[in-house]
């Protein structure tokens, strides 16, 4: 499991390699601010390779987060991150590891009848009630994310998940009432808090699409104030002082930089201003660590920025720029990159040699 000890001796081994802010506050310690995701890519052998070599190049050169799911790559994604883990020599204490439980994960590769695999693997089980089963492959029930918490942390062979996501919550808001919604991710946060108690998982988030970049009154907006109250009712019941909701994922990048330009949010308590605020104020008063995914935009913006936006982000390549461009907005801890590629690791790695934005040259790019 990462330590703080543990993750800022990975922080020291660096020196005085990268940027000034590089190295950001994220429980139990500190991560990189640009880390390594695992969505991208087909679940096939040749991948998985590739994978362990750019995880590995990572961890030794500068990366300590790294972000994956259990459906990503039909489970193959944990299955890598856990084997490289097993094989590096980076102490695993200071690495922070995060992944995502919401969708019902295949099993290697995609069945023919994904609708038929379902019913046989978890709902005939018992492990999924079909009533709470949204668009025949998402649930947030305590049960089910309990499920496949432990499924995870087998295939990541660990004993501690550092980071456990609830993934894409929003996703239920398409077929269910918000208030049904709310209750179930009450119910699920008190599981969390019980496996955060017994020392299953360090912390837990929300990883997120939509949730937090729609207006108030959109079919998939979620209340930042109303999960922290839920996230506060379940530690309660469960008889901890401080609930563990503690890190929130959604994309960021140039072309979607909705957590930061929309104000979706209420003002926070205490708060100068009165009005609505982005996602990224709110989290940033309310002392969650937002990270970042799609930084990238899932490649297109590693060779091609707006000329205008680009000229104010350091870096040496369009990739770094656009890295740079989300390291940079404030309150956010770690840009994730995709990197199934080990051949573009020295470069997003690289791109933590440049200092990010200051706030207020940030703020002028919208300007």
């Amino acid at each position: 499991m990462a330590t703080e000890r543990g993750t800022w001796n990975y922080r020291d081994r660096f020196g005085d390699s990268f940027g000034r802010t590089y190295f950001r506050r994220f429980p139990p310690g500190v991560a990189a601010s640009v880390g390594l995701g695992t969505y991208l890519g087909e679940p096939t052998d040749t991948v998985d390779d590739d994978y362990r070599e750019a995880i590995t190049a990572a961890l030794d050169n500068g990366i300590n987060m790294i972000d994956t799911a259990i459906n990503y790559r039909c489970q193959r994604s944990e299955r890598v991150v856990g084997d490289t883990l097993d094989a590096t020599d980076v102490d695993r204490d200071g690495i922070v590891v995060a992944t995502k439980g919401g969708f019902l994960p295949f099993d290697g590769e995609r069945p023919a009848e994904p609708g038929r695999y379902i019913r046989e693997q978890y709902v005939e089980p018992g492990i999924v009630d079909p009533e709470t089963l949204v668009r025949g492959s998402h649930s947030i029930e305590a049960g089910v994310i309990d499920h496949l918490l432990d499924r995870s942390l087998a295939n990541l062979d660990l004993d501690r998940i550092d980071c456990y996501y609830v993934h894409n919550p929003e996703t239920q808001l398409l077929d269910r009432d918000p208030e049904a919604v709310y209750d179930s991710l009450e119910a699920t946060f008190e599981l969390l808090e019980r496996r955060r108690a017994a020392g299953d998982i360090g912390c837990y988030g929300l990883a997120t699409w939509e949730a937090f970049r729609v207006d108030p009154g959109a079919e998939q907006f979620l209340s930042l104030p109303r999960l922290l109250d839920r996230a506060t009712q379940a530690a309660e019941t469960v008889g901890v002082d401080d609930h563990g909701l503690q890190a929130l994922q959604l994309p960021f990048n140039v072309e979607m930089a909705d957590a930061f330009t929309r104000a979706t949010q209420p003002a926070p308590p205490d708060a100068d201003e009165e009005g609505p605020v982005s996602v990224l104020e709110y989290a940033h008063a309310a002392g969650l660590h937002v990270v970042t995914s799609a930084s990238l935009g899932q490649g297109a913006l590693a060779t091609s920025l707006p000329s205008a936006i680009a000229a104010e982000l350091a870096g040496d390549t369009t990739a770094q720029r656009a890295i740079n461009f989300a390291r940079s907005a404030p309150g956010v801890t770690t840009a994730l990159v995709g990197m199934s590629s080990p051949a573009h690791v020295a470069e997003n790695v690289a791109a933590g040699t440049f200092d990010p934005l200051g706030a207020s040259a940030f703020d002028a790019i919208f300007e």
